[in-house]
């Protein structure tokens, strides 16, 4: 039996949240928690427990979730980026980092996830 790892969800849209919290559930995995700012995001990275995190890469009033990731990496936290954009909406340190394009599917969701 596998552990579930626990995933911290970043995301300004709630319904797009409570999805992919939904997916996560399906895909038997745990929320780790979720969160739309770059201050709550960064206040629960600093509370640890996370094995690994999906980041909107546009949040709401302009935020960029860049220093989410640097968080992140610093903390050895694998991640993925989520956006309905291009891959060059992704600050170009985090370019090599898997992107999970926006709208989500289940099988997206899965397939980033692994390759993390």
């Amino acid at each position: 039996m596998t552990v579930a790892k626990q995933i911290l969800i970043v995301e300004d849209e709630p319904l797009i949240a409570m999805m992919l919290e939904d997916f996560l559930d399906v895909l038997e995995q745990g929320v780790a928690g979720s969160v739309d700012t770059v201050a709550g995001a960064l206040e629960r990275v600093g509370q640890g427990g996370i094995d690994a995190a999906i980041l909107d890469v546009n949040l709401r009033g302009g935020e960029k979730s860049t220093p989410i990731a640097e968080a992140l990496a610093d903390a050895g936290v694998p991640f993925v980026f989520a956006t309905g954009g291009s891959d060059e909406s992704v600050d170009e340190r985090f370019r090599d980092r898997p992107v999970l394009q926006k709208p989500f599917t289940m099988d997206g969701v899965r397939k980033a996830l692994d390759s993390l």
